[in-house]
């Protein structure tokens, strides 16, 4: 019963952890492009997961919905960056009054949600099912395992992505100097607006995946979530796709195993564990664990 209990938790570490780092990859996502952090992530997570619902209300498969909203969320992504960031300048213009905008735009979203579809959850079913699987004891959800599947994609596609691809490397060309890369050719509007249109698209699986956990789609869904996956983000490193998913499995797991064997820490306290851990290794390495430390001149 002990391995099993074990085994049970750090599962569910995992799914939890598994969600956190979705959504911190689509945060070093945009930090990699552009140099900016976006706290309307997580809103926008929660917009195109009832997008998702609508269309599953409409009559779509579960997955269809989820695909459909995942392409409506890169659109969201792309037209916001276009419409308001570059608007102001971008993040070497007017970094305050970016971060401003993008704390406008998560109450814009969550109020226009409610106005939308209303304040009461809506109910989804989970995306890969209700079965299990038994080991050592414990049955694990198929969720789980296909939470587990789907984040193993991302991190390889995105690392072919950033280390192989045209693109990948104009991504990492405008965060490093945007003024070299435009007189390189690099179109810098538009592979930023493709920067923010795949972290909006790694969103939505987010929100759609803590929807299925939850078995239903609110307005305050991804706010919890969203602190979480900024807190993987600077365990991992904010320029570092892989530090950010094994900064969100990893406090996923120090959460889940320490709220059930250490006594004096309840549910209350989850948030706890995690950000210990973070400050914990920002004092050794303040870059995270995968970051890149910045040089400068003396």
């Amino acid at each position: 019963m002990t391995v099993a209990l074990f085994v049970q938790r750090v599962f569910d570490g995992l799914q939890a952890g598994a969600i956190y780092a979705i959504l911190a990859l689509a945060i070093v996502v945009i930090f990699r492009a552009s140099g900016l952090l976006n706290f309307a992530q997580g809103e926008l997570a929660m917009f195109t997961t009832f997008i998702a619902w609508a269309l599953l209300d409409s009559g779509l498969p579960w997955w269809a919905a989820t695909i459909l909203a995942t392409v409506i969320g890169f659109g969201l992504g792309a037209i916001l960056y276009r419409l308001l960031i570059v608007r102001l300048g971008g993040a070497a213009a007017n970094p305050l009054a970016i971060v401003i905008v993008t704390i406008g735009l998560f109450l814009m979203l969550n109020d226009g949600a409610g106005i939308i579809w209303g304040s009461n959850p809506a109910k989804v079913p989970r995306l890969f099912g209700d079965g299990r699987v038994e080991l050592l004891g414990a049955g694990i959800s198929v969720q789980v395992l296909g939470l587990l599947g789907v984040l193993a994609v991302l991190v390889i596609g995105f690392g072919l992505l950033f280390q192989r691809t045209k693109l990948g490397l104009a991504l990492r060309a405008v965060t490093s100097n945007p003024e070299s890369a435009a007189l390189a050719g690099i179109k810098v509007v538009t592979t930023l607006m493709i920067g923010w249109g795949l972290a909006a698209a790694i969103g939505s699986l987010a929100g759609t995946f803590t929807a299925s956990q939850n078995l239903s789609v609110d307005t305050n869904m991804m706010q919890i979530t969203l602190i979480y996956a900024f807190a993987a983000a600077t365990l991992g490193g904010f320029d570092s796709p892989l530090g950010a998913v094994i900064g969100g499995l990893v406090i996923g797991l120090v959460s889940e195993l320490v709220v059930g064997y250490v006594s004096i820490i309840g549910p209350d306290l989850r948030l706890l564990p995690g950000f210990v851990l973070v400050l914990a290794v920002l004092l050794v390495r303040p870059q995270g664990l995968f970051g890149s430390a910045k040089v400068a001149r003396a």
